[in-house]
């Protein structure tokens, strides 16, 4: 097993990694929207905070030698529901693939994202 680390997405907000590969996949942790730049979740708006949680996957995944094209499984955490079409809309320009996907509704995720992914991909 190898830790990936990238100064491109958010550092973890806890004792986790951003991700790990083992063998020839990368299991990354979930990603919300935060702006590694400025470490918050910059603005309360769903197409934002989906876009930041999908650059944060997608810098996590150039740091372990993939990219989205090479995702073969997506967990999406939402919210509120009412925001699906709006972040498939989104899904779709960075998973042209169509990987496998779960999505599921929750009261809550860490510092009030409206969002948070996690993904798994083959090198």
């Amino acid at each position: 097993m190898k830790k990936v680390e990238t100064t491109n997405a958010p550092k973890a907000i806890g004792p986790y990694s951003q991700a790990y590969v083992s063998g020839n996949l990368v299991f990354t942790a979930g990603q919300i929207a935060i702006n590694p730049d400025t470490g918050n979740i910059d603005k309360d708006d769903i197409v934002w905070q989906a876009n930041q949680a999908f650059k944060n996957i997608g810098a996590i995944l150039a740091s372990s030698g993939t990219s989205y094209n090479k995702v073969i499984k997506t967990t999406v955490f939402l919210t509120d529901l009412a925001n699906f079409s709006i972040v498939n809309e989104i899904y779709s320009k960075y998973f042209i693939s169509d990987p496998a996907r779960s999505c599921v509704e929750v009261s809550k995720l860490p510092k009030g994202s409206l969002i948070e992914i996690e993904v798994i991909a083959e090198l």
